[in-house]
C-alpha cells in the first residue's frame, strides 16, 4: 500500500539519481533542475559525458565502485539503472542510513504474462535460480522484481517502485515508438497491425518523469504501475496520429497512408509484435491483456497523461533532426523490404476474395 510520510509539497531537496544521461535520467534530471532541486548524478562517464556541465557528477560503478557516495546525504535517490539484485542491494543498503526515500524505477515486465489484467498486487515473474545476473529477454522482468525486493529490504517503508510500460517520446534510442511517426514521415502505403481498435498502453518520459518528480517532493512510497490508462489509447490512433504529424512535419511527396492487415496474416508471414510491430501485440492468448493494465493507483496519485497526439508529433519532431544515418537505419520495426512483401501477400488474399 502507498502512504505519505510527509503533508505539504518538498521545497527544494537533494536528490542523487543513479544514472541521469541516458533517456528518462536526461528528462528527470532536466525536470528536477527546473524545479529548483539540487541534483548530483552518479554513472561511469561513459554515456554523453558532456551534458550538464553545472551538476556535480559523481563517477562510479553499480558493481561495487560506490566510495563517491559513501558518507554522503539525500533527500531522495532515484534509481534508473538497477537491473540486478545484488547491485540494488549494495547501492540502497550504502545509501540506506543517509538517504530519506528511494525510488526505483522498475517494469510491467515482473509481470510473468498479460493473459488477465494486471494490478500491483498481480504475483510477479519468478527466476528458479535467483544468483543468475545475466540480463535477457527472459531474466529482465523476474530480475526487476528481485531488485524490488532488495530495495524495501534495504530502505523498509522507504521505498517508491515505478513500473512502467514502454517509454516513448523524443531522444529515446530505441526507435520502438518512434518507427512510427517515422515511417508515416516516409510516406507511401504503411502496413498497419491487426484492428485500429486495438488497444496500446505506453508512457511519455516527461509524465513519467513529472510523475516520479510529484512522489518524491510529496514524500509518497508505495508501488506504481505508470502507463497510458486502459482504453485512452488506440493503434488506429496512433497510426492516425503518425500520419497527421508526418503530413504536417515531413510533408512526403507520397502521403502516407495505413492498410490494416489482421493479426492471423501477420502470424502466417512470420511477422510479429512488438518486434516487427513495436508497441503493438495481438490481444488474444498470454498477451489478450496486454493493454488492460490498472493504472488506478498511478492516477489517484497523481499521475498525468499527456495527449497522445503531442507525444506523437513531438516524437517526430526530434527525429526528424536527428543525423541522417539514424534517421535512415532505426533499430526497431519492420524493414521497408519486408513491409512492402507482407502489403503485396495480403493484397493478393484480397484479390482472390474479389474474384
Amino acid at each position: 500500500m502507498s502512504h505519505r510520510a510527509g503533508c505539504a509539497a518538498a521545497g527544494r531537496l537533494r536528490i542523487l539519481i543513479l544514472g541521469g544521461t541516458r533517456f528518462l535520467g536526461v528528462h528527470m534530471t532536466e525536470l528536477a533542475l527546473a524545479r529548483g532541486h539540487t541534483v548530483t548524478l552518479f554513472n561511469r562517464g561513459r554515456s554523453n559525458p558532456g551534458l550538464f556541465p553545472g551538476v556535480e557528477q559523481l563517477r562510479g560503478d553499480r558493481d561495487g565502485q560506490l566510495d563517491a557516495l559513501a558518507g554522503r546525504k539525500w533527500d531522495a535517490v532515484i534509481d534508473n539503472s538497477g537491473y540486478v539484485p545484488r547491485h540494488v542491494r549494495l547501492s540502497a543498503g550504502l545509501l540506506a542510513p543517509n538517504v530519506g526515500q528511494y525510488l526505483f524505477v522498475s517494469t510491467l515486465s515482473v509481470y510473468p504474462d498479460f493473459a488477465m489484467p494486471k494490478t500491483e498486487d498481480s504475483p510477479l515473474a519468478r527466476l528458479e535460480d535467483e544468483s543468475i545476473e545475466k540480463v535477457d529477454g527472459q531474466t529482465y522482468g523476474p530480475l526487476k522484481a528481485l531488485c524490488e525486493r532488495a530495495a524495501e529490504a534495504a530502505m523498509p517503508g522507504r521505498v517508491t517502485v515505478l513500473r512502467p510500460g514502454l517509454i516513448v517520446g523524443p531522444h529515446d534510442g530505441t526507435d520502438r515508438f518512434t518507427c512510427w511517426p517515422a515511417r508515416a514521415a516516409r510516406g507511401g502505403e504503411m502496413l498497419a497491425p491487426g484492428t485500429p481498435g486495438d488497444r496500446i498502453q505506453i508512457i511519455d518520459v516527461r509524465d513519467l518523469a513529472a510523475f516520479a518528480l510529484d512522489l518524491i517532493e510529496k514524500r509518497t512510497t508505495g508501488t506504481y504501475n505508470v502507463v497510458s490508462p486502459p482504453g485512452m489509447f488506440t493503434m488506429g490512433r496512433l497510426v492516425d496520429s503518425s500520419i497527421a504529424a508526418a503530413r504536417e512535419l515531413a510533408r512526403p511527396a507520397s502521403p502516407p497512408t495505413a492498410t490494416w492487415v489482421p493479426a492471423d496474416f501477420l502470424e502466417a508471414q512470420k511477422v510479429s509484435g512488438w518486434t516487427d510491430m513495436p508497441v503493438w501485440l495481438p490481444p488474444s492468448g498470454d498477451t489478450a491483456a496486454f493493454a488492460e493494465t490498472s493504472v488506478a493507483r498511478a492516477l489517484s496519485a497523481g499521475l498525468r497523461v499527456r495527449p497522445l497526439d503531442t507525444t506523437v508529433r513531438d516524437t517526430l519532431a526530434w527525429h526528424l533532426e536527428r543525423p541522417e544515418e539514424e534517421r535512415g537505419k532505426l533499430r526497431a520495426g519492420i524493414s521497408p523490404e519486408r513491409e512492402r512483401e507482407v502489403l503485396v501477400a495480403w493484397r493478393k488474399t484480397q484479390t482472390r476474395k474479389e474474384a
